[in-house]
């Protein structure tokens, strides 16, 4: 097997179980919070802030993760209308902005962000926020090795959709 289709799919199943792991936690989260709330009448401050926190980083995490598998929103108006030479170039280009944004938006900004935040504590959980900022430059990482397979794919001529989701197997 190629090793570029080796590593996609180990990073696919991946980030596909982290997320799941997170999936869990935030509806454990969220049950303790109700459950606190309104059987114990004693609300866990935590919960709340605990709940968003996870957001962030599964949101982050299944973004990068649909990127890599071409499954993310395109206006494909300009890019339908071109021959398959044409389209394989503008997606390169493409890919190489969004390469741009991810190095210095996400990975430069992000850990520049979490180390400014890194003495800052949350209000309730009180763990630096640097650590819930972390999943900026993390995904801007993904989301780079992403971009290498996906140009792979195009020069092999290999095409990447959402309908040859194999991650959850």
């Amino acid at each position: 097997m190629d090793p570029f289709l080796k590593t996609r799919k180990f990073l696919d199943l991946l980030i596909y179980r982290i997320c799941s792991v997170i999936l869990i936690l935030m509806v454990l989260d969220v049950t303790w919070q109700v459950t606190s709330r309104y059987i114990l009448n004693n609300p866990a401050s935590f919960t709340d802030e605990g709940a968003r926190f996870l957001m962030v980083w599964l949101g982050v995490l299944g973004g990068a993760l649909l990127f890599g598998r071409n499954g993310h929103l395109a206006v494909t108006f300009v890019t339908d209308k071109l021959n398959q030479a044409s389209q394989k170039t503008l997606n390169i280009i493409i890919y190489i902005v969004i390469a741009i944004f991810a190095i210095f938006a996400m990975i430069y900004g992000g850990y520049n962000l979490c180390i400014r935040t890194m003495l800052q504590p949350s209000p309730a959980i009180n763990i630096p926020m640097g650590y819930v900022y972390s999943i900026i430059p993390i995904g801007g990482f993904i989301i780079l090795i992403y971009i290498v397979l996906n140009i792979v794919d195009i020069l092999k001529g290999r095409s990447i959709t959402p309908q040859e989701d194999k991650a959850g197997e």
